[in-house]
């Protein structure tokens, strides 16, 4: 019997970030730099911003306060905008062990955690003005998938799994629910049995990326393999108490983030395709093969969780039910038997480009690749 839930093990490990990176670090003045980042991870703590952006947060002011130890700049008040014009171009220098530089995408958001610190500094007093409010940011590039799998693609990695091994069998089961729905990795290990409706053909997706709770279409193929995983196989993986969650690893614990990848990737690799990616590269193609087959891309942005694309706000709340028609009739694995291609769906107003969606998307990629849920993987 487990005697922690998974729940309050992932809750455990994002807790407090202030004394797991900065511990190491002396915050013995109250106006010093160490000092005033824990007082500002606990006010965002207190205004309820997601573990995973605290997490975020709080590396790259750890790194930043570490780049000003080194040179003896110990509080805020010492900090000038040379001063960040230079951490700047230190970012723009920097070599991952690699060798490659860190992406325009990932320095822009170690910036953007200065300059709320900042702005947080002004409001509470702790400093006069924020020497990062005029800070020129990288712009960020508008670039198309890094690696998108075509159909065929697509249905030789969801053959790989061996279905004579239960452990095969809620594989494809995972890897039809990521293909049909391009949900998160870190929204697929969260899904819950209850989140499925089976009548309606859909998905809900608690408290995604912004917190936001969505309804998603969920196509037949996927329930068809959903069904046979919870019949055949989670009775055999669950540990009591049951706490509900839809796909479990061999040893009946929730998978993590991390967890995820890997299972999905080993596939990847085993079917011979050439394209790097894992959870991601299914959500690109989800994406990708919705959009060639007539969906409209205001669909497909509901479908992918995005409030908006890059700076323009487009979104707009459309029915479920034509949102699970476009699904079926444009997702190849929509419905158990094929169908002939349908007419393009008609466009409503004018839709985000396609450059744009993909340029958030992989900008999401960007974000697992650079960090995420630490808590390790379980297979």
């Amino acid at each position: 019997m487990k005697s922690v839930g998974w729940r309050d093990r992932r809750k455990n490990a994002a807790s407090r970030p202030s004394k797991r990176l900065f511990e190491r670090r002396d915050g013995s003045d109250p106006r010093g730099l160490v000092a005033l980042a824990r007082g500002y991870l606990e006010w965002m703590e207190m205004k309820n911003y997601s573990a995973v952006t605290r997490y975020h947060r709080e590396r790259y002011l750890d790194r930043f306060i570490g780049w000003c130890e080194l040179r003896s700049i110990a509080r805020p008040t010492e900090v000038t905008r040379p001063i960040l014009e230079r951490y700047q171009r230190s970012l723009f220098l920097y070599r991952k062990p690699d060798g490659e530089p860190l992406s325009f995408q990932s320095q822009h958001e170690r910036l953007v955690a200065l300059r709320g610190f900042f702005k947080w500094l002004v409001r509470q007093s702790h400093i006069l003005y924020n020497p990062a409010s005029d800070l020129d940011l990288p712009k960020l590039e508008m670039r198309l998938p890094r690696a998108v799998l075509t159909e065929s693609e697509a249905e030789l990695v969801l053959g790989q799994p061996d279905l004579d091994d239960p452990q095969g069998v809620r594989d494809r089961a995972l890897l039809e629910t990521v293909y049909s729905t391009g949900v998160r990795r870190s929204e697929l290990a969260a899904l819950r049995r209850y989140d499925l409706d089976h009548e309606r053909g859909t998905l809900l997706v608690r408290q995604g990326k912004g917190r936001k709770d969505r309804v998603i279409p969920i196509g037949e193929r996927a329930l068809h393999w959903v069904d046979r995983y919870l019949v055949e196989v989670r009775p055999r993986l669950v540990v009591e108490p049951d706490e509900g969650v839809l796909f479990l690893t061999s040893h009946g614990d929730p998978f993590t983030p991390e967890g995820m990848t890997d299972a999905v990737r080993k596939y990847v690799k085993a079917s011979g395709v050439n394209k790097p990616g894992a959870c991601h590269l299914f959500r690109h193609t989800m994406a990708t093969v919705m959009h060639e087959n007539g969906a409209d891309i205001r669909f497909i942005q509901q479908m992918l969780g995005h409030s908006k694309l890059t700076t323009t706000e487009i979104y707009t709340q459309v029915s479920v039910r034509k949102l699970k028609e476009v699904h079926r009739l444009t997702h190849p694995t929509g419905r158990l038997e094929p169908e002939p291609s349908p007419p393009p769906a008609a466009s409503v107003d004018p839709p985000a480009t396609r450059e744009e969606l993909f340029a958030t998307l992989d900008a999401e990629a960007c974000e697992e690749d650079d960090g995420g849920d630490t808590s390790g993987s379980a297979e």
